[in-house]
């Protein structure tokens, strides 16, 4: 019997089903349906089993995408389960997360004159069936070796080598210092795109699997932190994924004044019920085109803001951040303003309105993107809340460890040795958006189980001399 693949000449593309723009802007529940089952095996079957695959060279984690589509297609789901999960962690979270249209579903082979295969709907279609059907076990270690890892963050690189090692039959120790873990999964993430039950479910996951949780618990400062060198000396080996949270400053007149907040701080309590920055009834400007900008158009929408306007130096071309998450939010009733920097926060003690330098696109730079030129012409804005998302950089970690043999790189992100992990101290190895830079979330998830496997070498080799000096 012949597969039914390679439909896409007679099968169009259809992306799962949002909810009316009118209806989600009102909750922050995730906006997407899943796909039926018909649906999944139809757009599964569109894949033309090309054969040399870019949709998994251009995956961070090299997903074997075509493979899990020809079986999803041929109603083989729990193998297509089983293939996607052998290379993701995470693969709900990634489904409904991932940035598909500058990743896999942007380099689709039949992306040009058929449109690509919805991948990103199909990755989650496959792992929730899974879920349904009691398919996704913990993974267990079929021995314990008797090593003990140390882990510094529990977002997604901290968990995904977590769950990597524990699978090993190491013992596995997560240092978290909010009240809950997830990292930026659970405080950067707004519940639209992936709501927090998603995250339990993993994390309750890790914890049958054996993974062992410090809530709670800061490093190196403040009266309850423990030292960095009492956590180093706990462990055999210990991996550091803080992530970057630092929030990158305008450097605009009138950036202290009330109503003018960080993205991050916007973010971690727009869903609680009193927040701390309210966007009801106010007009808002976002400043900033990547897709934590969109998150809190979005987010502010939701509040209830009068309006919500997006200030972005560049063109819409030039955004740094995903098109489906622009074309969301221009759907919710978020409006866009290219080709503007803010010059100046303007108010008393409360901002009122920000002033913009218009920009024109210059020629391009070294990282092949068009430089800005300011046109000398200005424009301003009311504006009752500003929510800067300019992105972040990373604590200065060797100071505030008290660890400064811990090497840096210009960008005070951590250096690591190419394909290895390793930092400057021995045995201990980073990964993440701490030695990225703020990045993807599916490139957390590849390097923490990167990391896992360069630290299960450095720990069997470390092991085989132990063995060796003893004889």
């Amino acid at each position: 019997m012949t597969e039914p693949m390679l439909r896409f000449v007679s099968q169009p593309q259809k992306r799962p089903t949002k909810r009316p723009a009118i209806k989600r802007r009102a909750d922050f529940k995730e906006i997407y349906k899943g796909f039926s089952i018909a649906q999944a095996e139809e757009q599964s079957s569109r894949c033309s089993q090309c054969g040399i695959p870019f949709c998994s060279a251009h995956c961070p984690l090299g997903n074997n995408i075509p493979d899990w589509l020809r079986l999803a297609a041929t109603h083989r789901l729990k193998e297509a389960y089983l293939l996607s999960s052998a290379t993701n962690s995470f693969p709900e979270i990634c489904g409904r997360i991932c940035p598909q249209d500058r990743l896999c579903e942007g380099n689709c082979v039949i992306h040009k004159g058929f449109e690509s295969v919805t991948i990103g709907g199909v990755e989650r279609f496959i792992t929730e069936t899974a879920f349904q059907n009691g398919w996704v076990e913990p993974n267990y270690p079929e021995n314990e070796l008797g090593k003990k890892v140390g882990i510094i963050g529990s977002g997604p690189a901290g968990l995904a080598c977590a769950e990597n090692l524990r699978a090993k039959g190491y013992e596995v120790h997560i240092y978290e210092r909010q009240a809950q873990a997830g990292g930026l999964l659970r405080y950067g993430i707004p519940g639209f795109k992936l709501e927090k039950n998603i995250v339990d479910r993993r994390i309750e996951l890790l914890k049958k699997q054996g993974v062992i949780f410090h809530l709670g618990q800061e490093i190196g400062e403040g009266p309850k932190a423990l030292s960095f060198d009492s956590i180093r000396n706990r462990y055999d080996t210990l991996f550091i994924a803080t992530g970057v949270y630092q929030a990158r400053r305008a450097h605009v007149q009138g950036e202290d004044l009330k109503g003018v907040v960080k993205a991050l701080e916007f973010l971690i309590q727009a869903e609680n019920p009193e927040p701390d920055y309210n966007a009801k009834g106010k007009k808002v400007v976002v400043i900033g085109g990547g897709d934590t900008a969109m998150d809190c158009v979005r987010s502010a929408i939701r509040q209830g803001a009068q309006k919500v306007t997006c200030v972005y130096r560049r063109d819409r071309e030039n955004m740094p951040g995903s098109r489906q998450e622009v074309m969301n939010a221009e759907e919710e009733g978020g409006i866009f303003h290219f080709l503007a920097a803010p010059e100046a926060f303007i108010g008393h003690e409360s901002v009122e309105a920000v002033r913009l330098k218009e920009m024109r696109l210059g020629v391009m730079d070294a990282n092949g993107r068009r430089a800005v030129d300011p046109t000398g012409t200005h424009t301003q804005l009311d504006a009752d809340m500003v929510i800067c998302a300019l992105g972040f950089d990373p604590e200065d970690l060797p100071s505030k460890w008290n660890e400064p043999k811990l090497a840096v790189t210009s960008w005070k992100t951590l250096s690591v040795k190419d394909q290895h992990y390793e930092t400057s101290l021995p045995g201990v190895f980073a990964g993440g958006d701490i030695v990225r830079g703020a990045s993807l979330v599916v490139w957390a998830i590849a390097d923490g189980r990167g990391a896992a496997e360069a630290m299960h070498k450095y720990l069997v080799k470390q092991a085989a001399q132990e063995i060796e000096e003893a004889l």
